[in-house]
């Protein structure tokens, strides 16, 4: 299956930073509930299965690429907004996309 290149620019890659951290107990795998900050479009909520490689001091602050556009996503109690990505690597654990060097919050990936 392929997409358009619209459907692409609708779905859309930014980079947000990190202003907030919280353990997920309630989630079915380990994760996060990270708030990210994307400038002029705001901050958003994202559950991360990152807890393997990565612990809350090192994400504060942090730069991600995120996935915007889609429809909020219900996760126990908690509504996921973006989707943190990253590249999962053999034993499952992931390993997050990030820029290289800081940009402003909110910039789209070219």
């Amino acid at each position: 299956m392929s997409i358009t290149w619209k459907d692409f620019e609708n779905v859309g890659l930014r980079v947000g930073t990190v202003i907030r951290i919280e353990d997920f107990p309630e989630a079915q795998k380990s994760a996060y509930k990270l708030w990210v900050d994307f400038g002029p479009f705001g901050v958003k909520q994202s559950s991360a299965q990152i807890t393997t490689l990565y612990r809350k001091a090192d994400l504060l602050g942090a730069q991600l690429i995120c996935a915007t556009g889609f429809s909020p996503k219900q996760i126990g109690p908690f509504t996921s907004e973006v989707l943190t990505t990253g590249f999962v690597q053999p034993d499952g654990s992931v390993v997050l996309a990030k820029p290289e060097r800081m940009l402003p919050n909110g910039t789209p990936l070219a």
